[in-house]
């Protein structure tokens, strides 16, 4: 499929053209006290800005901050009270790490408008704009790179007996759908997740893991956020704290189906296995000369 799909390689943030040619690395800043895996680990702005210095330092060529829980069974949450979590935190950001990626994971319009103005970069809705109408205008308003994701259903719901005929080709007929609609606004630089555990079984995130190369027939870069997720921990009948070798298999494959984008909590693991596949993928091509 490489040789028939060539994927978009760039990204404009704001006038910055961000290079795709090699894999990149997204690390998480959590600032929700309620999620699954790091939640409320990071308290004040002081050890947030430690944080993201750190998965700076590791590797990390984009932060994406996220200031409320979209793990299964979650409520909504509005701006109201996203905003005055986020916006101190980027206000930081900027003024510390001011050649830094950010991307905001918010399904509402009114967060991305204030995060915009603060210096964020990239868009990351894990709703694929089903939950705020204005979320697609929003982003052709703004001229940001936007992350289209797969969810079925809402946070609270998506994980009651998710039914599919075929979660690759409904998956893709969405992605179909939603990219028809981005287009019409006015919106370009669209990124793709598949949405790992949002609205899927434990069979189906690994038959979406399996087929993740079929996504290249859209020729976008395609996200995969698997760290620590529970089609890891629930195969392995582990918790998330054990789950780092889980996460870098399922990272490894991703990278080996075409993944564009690795969304991780632990970045310096992801970058080994961005260097690992890159090696695999160049020695591919090698001909051992005729003796």
């Amino acid at each position: 499929m490489d040789n028939i799909f060539i994927s978009q390689k760039t990204l404009n943030l704001k006038g910055k053209i961000i290079h795709l040619s090699s894999p990149l690395v997204m690390g998480i800043i959590n600032l929700s006290s309620d999620s699954f895996y790091d939640g409320g680990r990071l308290s004040g702005t002081h050890q947030v800005l430690n944080h993201a210095e750190n998965l700076l330092k590791q590797g990390a060529q984009i932060l994406d901050i996220g200031a409320v829980s979209t793990r299964p069974g979650a409520n909504l949450v509005g701006a109201d009270y996203e905003i005055p979590k986020l916006k101190p935190v980027l206000e930081g950001l900027v003024r510390n790490f001011p050649e830094a990626i950010l991307s905001v994971d918010t399904y509402n319009s009114q967060t991305v408008l204030m995060s915009a103005n603060e210096g964020a970069h990239i868009i990351n809705d894990v709703s694929g704009g089903q939950i705020d109408p204005n979320m697609f205008a929003t982003a052709a308003r703004l001229h940001l790179p936007y992350v289209l994701t797969h969810m079925k259903g809402m946070p609270s719901t998506m994980q009651n007996n998710p039914e599919y005929e075929d979660v690759v080709r409904e998956v893709s007929a969405f992605f179909a759908e939603k990219i028809q609609q981005l287009n019409q606004v006015g919106v370009n630089d669209i990124i793709l997740d598949p949405g790992f555990g949002f609205g899927k079984t434990l069979e189906q995130n690994y038959q979406l893991l399996a087929n993740l190369d079929y996504f290249k027939i859209f020729e976008l870069p395609i996200l995969v956020g698997l760290s620590r997720k529970s089609m890891i921990n629930r195969l392995l009948d582990i918790s998330p704290d054990k789950a780092l070798n889980g996460t870098t298999a399922l990272n490894t494959i991703a990278l080996m189906q075409g993944a564009s984008i690795l969304r991780v909590h632990d970045v310096r693991e992801a970058q080994e296995v961005v260097k690992i596949t890159q090696m695999l993928k160049n020695s591919e091509h090698y001909i051992k000369p005729i003796s």
